[in-house]
């Protein structure tokens, strides 16, 4: 079969459509993460006429418009454990009979799967039924179970998992790594071939995520009101997950500095919005601890379509993620609502900001309290960031360009398989 024309160059709705199988082996949709890349990628892709299959695990929300595949016999309601567990090695025994029966129904052109366990899963069914295997990368298997704390550094089993994560790396047609430092980690670390590696970085939209108007006015004060957040003070905006490896300990004790010692440097007292989940109890007792309770405001989970307008309450965003494999996508939701952005100085970082962000020393509290401290005293220097954040994301982070990039690889990998179709 003849797959001339769906990739980039055809343009939009005139491509060839295709059935697509998306595998998510997680709890889809949550509101962080891998899970705002698999929607952007199904809805970008569904948007210029190509079929979208979904299976995934029984727990997360259904979206209007996704056609998502569950295991029917577990609860919809049980909370997904965040990163690597034991739990969900289980629940990817379950989704593989799953995955197969809906292979053999569907008929997809492209298996797309995400994660390494989504690789694993699909690597049966797509050797089974002749099709090619795209598998979307975004960070080392074993550096998120060592983020996760569900390995150590002196585990026996350490060993084996990274083997078997580079046995998974060496089996997709083709890999969409999420930002380039990850096509360079693949290549370097796992000896994969850079001939079978595409970036494809998180994206986001910039009609859905962009500053303020006056229109937003009421909606903006109604969440000031329900949180209890001070009118007349920067806010300082976190969204993500709140765990070690996210550096929301360094990011409390750079409050802390702020507001406790710096105090007659800053011109406004800041106040900090921080959004996420899990462990809000954790670290709500760290503010306390801490003494800067009354200045932090944790509002726990949020969902997906309300945080553009969260977003908007803010006056800097901070990124301070540590992991060295992962990608960090709240930074484009952070850039496309024109917000100057203070981030530890990563290189998933940089390849996202360039030279636009305002760095600090990884894992650096001191330096990170300096970083905010310099934009809350250089307000004009805030907004030429914000706005250039902004332009850069519309122009090279959007899910158009995204779906553009997939389906060029999706035309090479099809157009050299073995699909009987």
């Amino acid at each position: 079969m003849s797959y001339g024309g769906f990739g980039s160059n055809s343009g939009g709705r005139g491509d060839v459509p295709l059935r697509i199988l998306f595998i998510a082996p997680t709890g889809f949709f949550a509101d962080y993460g891998c899970h705002v890349r698999i929607r952007g990628q199904a809805e970008a892709l569904q948007r210029r006429g190509h079929q979208i299959r979904i299976v995934t695990y029984p727990a997360g929300r259904d979206i209007l418009g996704l056609d998502i595949i569950r295991p029917p016999i577990l609860s919809r309601h049980r909370q997904m454990p965040v990163g690597s567990s034991w739990r969900k090695i289980l629940l990817d025994t379950i989704l593989f009979p799953i995955i197969l029966g809906v292979t053999r129904r569907f008929r997809p052109h492209v298996i797309h799967a995400f994660l390494h366990e989504g690789a694993l899963l699909g690597l049966l069914p797509a050797r089974w039924t002749r099709v090619p295997l795209v598998f979307d990368f975004q960070g080392s298997l074993t550096g998120e179970m060592l983020d996760h704390g569900f390995l150590s550094q002196r585990s026996p089993l350490l060993g084996v998992w990274r083997r078997l994560e580079r046995w998974i790396d060496h089996q997709p047609d083709v890999i969409l790594a999420s930002s380039q430092h990850a096509t360079k980690m693949l290549s370097i670390r796992f000896g994969v071939s850079s001939t079978r590696v595409r970036a494809v970085p998180d994206s986001v939209d910039p009609e859905e995520f962009r500053p303020p108007q006056p229109a937003d006015r009421p909606r903006l004060d109604a969440l000031r009101a329900r949180w209890h957040l001070p009118v007349d003070r920067p806010i300082i905006v976190y969204l993500g997950l709140l765990a070690p490896y996210q550096g929301i300990d360094l990011l409390l004790e750079a409050a802390r500095i702020l507001l406790k010692e710096r105090l007659a440097s800053l011109p406004e007292l800041p106040h900090f919005l921080i959004m996420g989940f899990p462990h809000v109890d954790r670290y709500s007792q760290q503010a306390r601890t801490l003494g800067i309770a009354q200045h932090v405001t944790f509002t726990g989970k949020i969902p997906f379509e309300e945080a553009p307008a969260y977003l908007r309450l803010g006056t800097i965003a901070v990124a301070t993620k540590l992991s060295e494999t992962e990608g960090s996508g709240k930074l484009l939701t952070y850039m496309a609502t024109g917000l100057p952005v203070v981030a530890f100085d990563t290189p998933v970082h940089r390849e996202y900001l360039s030279e636009w962000g305002a760095y600090a020393r990884p894992g650096d509290p001191v330096d990170l309290a300096d970083a905010i401290q310099t934009l809350l005293t250089s307000p004009e220097r805030a907004r030429r960031l914000g706005e250039a954040l902004r332009a850069r994301a519309m122009q090279s982070f959007n899910w158009d360009v995204a779906a553009r990039q997939i389906l060029d690889a999706y035309a090479e990998v099809c157009g050299a398989s073995r699909a009987v179709l």
